[in-house]
């Protein structure tokens, strides 16, 4: 039986000049695309005609002028052609460029050169090599998780040349040149008790009490670079030119929240724009990861292995959820109340297991600083240590010891498995960071009495000078102590518990390896551990100048550690997320931990009232007050501009045409977004178009 264009076909012309047959055009409008107008209009005639002319639409010129401007926008070797057709191309390019006027010639030239410094810059990239070798061996996952590390490592060090270049350097050049600086004297009005404040220790000193102001951040470690307590509320004049140390301070601390603030949406919004492309299960989910999801930089043997069993284990993924939601949907009335019922209690179970950890992570701090100022610390080195260490030790635990009791529960609710690992994960981040704010609000209460300043404590300095004679240089010592414990922690785990599990496992007896197995490296947990450690640097930054410095030579151990770990005692995990969606997610979680630094910076800038003992802000109502006293001494022109900038008259409008702006964006979204789902639309009766063709084909053949 022939095909029923093949039959309506002998009413037109059979045969072209060359007397071969070829399809009518009545074939293009019995296409499955064609059936709907809303998605072709009138391509149909357009194809129709063009084919009776016997050439495709639109004018070859045109095209070839539009393919030539693409190509010489791309480099020649990026181009997905063959070598004969790149040597055609470069032919054509030598050719054509006697040709070219000299400002094409000169934009010719500015690419190439850019492009020949891009390459260098590539090759210059820090950790290139290494990455490559993890990549090769355990997939793209695994390596998103160094990735990552490496960009914490470059956002620190941009913080820490902005605070050394700007506050720390120099403040040492002033004191080594000893240049002459006026320093700011105390109000009269504050109390002369305000301003007692020697963390020294007097008489004989002993080798355990400078080992314990190293680890702890306390005597000789305040009156270092270290901390906030150690820089002066003065101005240095040298050369008819006058440095302002509190300015620098204020400002070189804003401009690195700033910077970290714009990297960190740069880069997100770059990862964001691939993990819509690459995540977007719409389309073929089966087809892209059995067709499109092979990692062609994988070397062969032992990684080719795991990244059979990794793919297998999506495909395994995907199919158990689809089952999940299949049986959620045949669940009766009474079924689907008894499964809310149950995510409830779990729910409420969990919110009992954050608040037992937060109200542990407070009552160590309180009585940490309560035992260290009453002589409690100084009875023994152990004692003293766990005395100053009681609240990293508590939020260490509660890290480490809560999420497993997650990952048991959320297996009661039912989830199906990617939202399960999500959930979990959410979970997490919202323990790490809320136990950062609960030690920040802990320490809050017992600096500004519970808020109340005409408490006995504060009624003096409007802040409790007995406990914390210096309160800036308090909260960074606690982010110090935070710090060196979680690097601490990283060295005990990798020497005490990786390392002999490998050798247990390896060679010890056969059923042990069975049942314990070699240790996995979870990416999710390993990147959690970086944001809480990159958001305690942020909270203490204003504090400690020198904290993004410490961060940086942090994580670049940190770098090599867990690639000797990875290497020597780890596999992959079964378990495992594709880098472009976990990246985004993880700068995400970055976010929020930069939003929660934000908060105690902008409350002790405008709010709280500096120390008077200690400190650049010494004497000042606040540290904006700082910023405000420098504005007046400008010129008349630049202040009355930096006034009306920070004015109702400039910011209103601004919040206006902001507004509209982001109206006019959603919009555009919105449009962009339909044109999105009319292009998906047109992709799925492209499908059925190559179906209804080899069906065809297959009718002919």
């Amino acid at each position: 039986m022939e095909p029923r264009w093949a039959q309506t076909g002998r009413d037109g012309p059979d045969d072209d000049e060359r007397g071969q047959q070829r399809p009518p055009p009545s074939l293009f409008l019995q296409l499955p695309s064609n059936a709907t107008l809303r998605f072709r209009g009138s391509v149909a005639r357009a194809w129709e005609a063009a084919l009776e002319e016997g050439e495709p639409p639109g004018p070859p010129q045109e095209r070839d002028g539009e393919e030539t401007g693409e190509q010489e926008s791309v480099p020649l070797k990026q181009l997905p052609l063959c070598m004969a057709e790149k040597r055609r191309l470069r032919l054509q390019e030598q050719q054509a460029a006697w040709k070219r006027s000299r400002w094409e010639q000169w934009q010719v030239g500015t690419r190439r050169m850019w492009g020949q410094v891009g390459g260098t810059l590539l090759y210059a990239q820090v950790w290139r090599g290494s990455l490559h070798h993890i990549e090769g061996h355990f997939g793209t996952g695994i390596q998103s998780y160094f990735n990552f590390l490496r960009f914490l490592v470059l956002l620190n060090l941009g913080g820490a040349l902005l605070t050394v270049g700007f506050v720390v350097a120099p403040n040492a050049a002033f004191e080594g040149l000893q240049l002459n600086q006026t320093q700011k004297g105390p109000n009269s009005t504050v109390i002369s008790s305000c301003l007692q404040y020697d963390p020294t220790k007097r008489g004989l000193v002993s080798y355990f009490t400078y080992f314990m102001d190293l680890l702890s951040g306390t005597g000789f470690m305040e009156l270092t670079h270290l901390f906030y307590g150690y820089y002066q509320n003065s101005a240095v004049h040298f050369v008819g030119f006058s440095y302002n140390i509190p300015l620098a301070y204020l400002l070189s601390v804003l401009g690195y929240f700033s910077v970290c603030l714009l990297w960190i949406v740069r880069r997100a919004v770059h990862l964001l724009k691939r993990s819509l492309v690459s995540e977007n299960g719409a389309l073929n989910t089966y087809s892209n990861k059995v067709f499109a999801g092979w990692d062609f930089c994988l070397g062969p043997g032992t990684a080719a292995h795991m990244k059979h069993n990794s793919l297998r284990y999506e495909l395994r993924m995907d199919l158990e959820e689809q089952t999940l939601r299949r049986l959620m949907a045949q669940r009766s009335p009474g079924q689907r109340l008894g499964l809310y019922g149950l995510r409830g209690a779990v729910n409420l179970l969990v919110l009992a297991l954050l608040g037992v950890a937060f109200y542990c992570v407070y009552l160590a701090t309180e009585y940490s600083q309560h035992s260290q100022n009453s002589g409690l610390g100084q009875q023994g080195l152990v004692v003293g240590l766990l005395v100053a260490y009681l609240p990293s030790i508590v939020i260490t635990a509660a890290n480490q010891l809560v999420p497993l009791v997650f990952g048991l529960l959320v297996r009661l609710e039912r989830y199906p498995l990617s939202l399960e690992i999500r959930l979990t994960l959410l979970r997490t981040v919202f323990l790490r960071l809320s136990s950062l704010l609960v030690l920040l609000f802990s320490l809050w209460s017992q600096i500004t009495c519970n808020g109340d300043p005409d408490a006995d404590s504060c009624r003096t300095c409007r802040y409790d000078h007995k406990q914390h004679p210096c309160w800036e240089t308090s909260v960074g010592r606690e982010m110090y102590k935070l710090l060196v414990f979680d690097l601490l922690v990283v060295l005990l785990v990798l020497l005490l518990v990786e390392f002999p599990r490998k050798l247990l496992v390896t060679h010890g007896p056969a059923l042990l390896a069975r049942l314990w197995g070699q240790q996995e490296f979870l990416v999710p947990p390993n990147v959690l551990d970086l944001v809480y450690g990159q958001t305690v640097c942020w909270v203490g930054a204003a504090f400690s100048p020198l904290l993004p410095l410490l961060n940086t030579a942090k994580f670049v151990l940190l770098f090599y550690l867990k690639k000797l770990t990875l290497f020597s005692n780890c596999r992959p995990a079964d378990r495992t997320f594709r880098a472009s969606s976990s990246s985004f997610f993880f700068l995400l979680v970055l976010l929020l931990g930069l939003a929660i630094a934000w908060v105690p910076l902008l409350y002790s800038v405008f709010v709280l009232q500096p120390s008077q003992a200690c400190g650049p802000f010494r004497g000042e109502l606040t540290m904006w007050g700082t910023l405000s006293a420098a504005i007046d001494t400008l010129p008349h022109v630049a202040r009355e501009f930096l006034q009306f900038v920070g004015s109702l008259a400039f910011a209103v409008p601004l919040f206006l045409l902001l507004c509209i702006l982001m109206f006019y964006l959603m919009a555009l979204a919105h449009s962009y977004s339909r044109l999105v789902k009319e292009l998906k639309g047109q992709l799925r009766l492209e499908g059925r178009d190559k179906v209804f063709l080899v069906t065809q084909i297959t009718e002919l053949s």
